[in-house]
């Protein structure tokens, strides 16, 4: 045996045993890591309202704070109206579920020719086997859904913590960062800092403007429709699908369709349809715009970011992943050497069909010449143009004509 050969041995082992020590850390600290990094891109988000307090004398941790409290307020005073709506909503469905149901098996017997009756449904629903296996499910499942409540307070108290660290000592943070690279990587690190709180602040206002418009069209519909609630309704419908990636648009559209069927039914499926509607319009048209225009990127490469962010990371990178997007883009954008482009045609996708046409003839009139020559060859002199007129259609001149 080899001398090295053990050596060998033992190194490949301590490498592989590292390797997967490594890939066992990083699947415990993943939570943790995605934590870090949602609360990363929110204090780039506050970062502009938190350095324009401090710059008139404020202290950063008080002006970090005062954007954090009017951000709870300003959701807490959200859900404590959405909650007394949906409250008295419930109690209303709750007192008028007969009547409700009543008007549904007229709707189905005089529609479908049949001879149901109220209390033949209901108790076919209660005797029914699938309702009494969902009890039974849901109170064995209380103990995780308690768990997953607490888990998910508990990772979003980590996101405000490490947020306002970030955002309080973003000073201190790049002065630490930068003091353990050279000068010239510290400008270049400085830049993409800037770069991304622009980028994070234009996408977060993008999303603020697509929840105005998406807030108004359904309180427009909801107040013509007499739905109860429709500012409300609104603004819900606005805030949650664009905040909440992935299933934000299914949450939101949910409670104004509950709404509405406590009015009518049938007001229901008119909001089912433009809930529907609406967002194609709006994932289609309205996002790739407003989102090209605010981050600077182009709609086709929004949409791949977000695809392959929620890929990548699930709900987290669909949230984060236009920003970062942008901001790797504008950082790039400078080591990335651009040329003149000519003014031709062809650049605008239209071709230069008279230049086309000569060239063509001038092929078909030499084919047919060597066609003529028994031996295939052309006589001397026959391939020279005394008049230039080859030459004039080559560059496109007016006497190629």
């Amino acid at each position: 045996m080899p001398r090295w050969l053990p050596r060998a041995m033992v190194l490949a082992l301590a490498l592989v045993a590292c390797f997967q020590l490594a890939t066992w850390g990083f699947h415990q600290l993943i939570s943790l890591l995605l934590n870090v990094l949602i609360a990363f891109f929110l204090a780039l988000a506050v970062e502009p309202a938190v350095s324009w307090m401090a710059a008139r004398g404020m202290r950063r941790g008080l002006a970090t704070g005062l954007v954090f409290l009017s951000i709870l307020v300003a959701a807490a005073g959200f859900f404590a109206l959405l909650g007394s709506m949906l409250a008295g909503q419930i109690a209303t469905m709750v007192e008028e579920f007969p009547q409700y149901l009543d008007s549904v098996i007229s709707w189905i017997n005089s529609t479908l020719h049949t001879h149901l009756s109220r209390v033949q449904v209901q108790n076919n629903l209660l005797r029914s086997d699938w309702l009494q296996k969902y009890v039974q499910d849901s109170a064995n499942n209380v103990l995780a859904v308690s768990a997953t409540v607490l888990g998910s307070l508990f990772n979003l108290l980590t996101v405000a913590l490490f947020s306002f660290y970030f955002a309080a000592d973003g000073p201190r943070l790049r002065r630490a960062l930068c003091s353990v690279l050279p000068p010239r990587r510290q400008e270049e690190v400085l830049r993409a800092w800037e770069i991304a709180v622009a980028k994070t602040g234009g996408y977060l206002y993008s999303r603020g403007l697509m929840a105005l418009i998406s807030g108004l069209a359904h309180y427009v519909l909801l107040e013509l429709m007499g739905v109860p609630y429709a500012p409300a309704l609104g603004m819900w419908v606005g805030l949650v699908s664009q905040f909440i990636p992935t299933i934000g648009t299914y949450l939101a559209g949910a409670l104004p369709i509950l709404i509405a069927f406590t009015v009518d039914p049938w007001h229901a499926l008119w909001v089912f349809g433009f809930v529907v509607i609406y967002q194609q319009f709006e994932n289609y048209l309205l996002q790739p715009r407003i989102t090209a225009k605010t981050v600077d990127i182009h709609p086709a490469v929004a949409f791949g970011s977000v695809v392959a962010g929620t890929a990548l990371m699930g709900a987290v990178g669909a949230l984060i992943a236009i920003p970062a997007t942008a901001t790797l883009q504008a950082f790039l954008g400078a080591y990335v050497k651009r040329y003149a482009v000519p003014d031709d045609l062809r650049v605008h996708g239209k071709a230069r069909r008279r230049r086309a046409a000569d060239l063509l003839a001038r092929v078909r009139h030499a084919a047919e010449r060597h066609e003529d020559r028994p031996d295939g060859k052309e006589p001397a002199g026959q391939d020279e143009d005394p008049t230039g007129r080859d030459a004039a259609a080559q560059q496109g001149t007016p006497d190629a004509g």
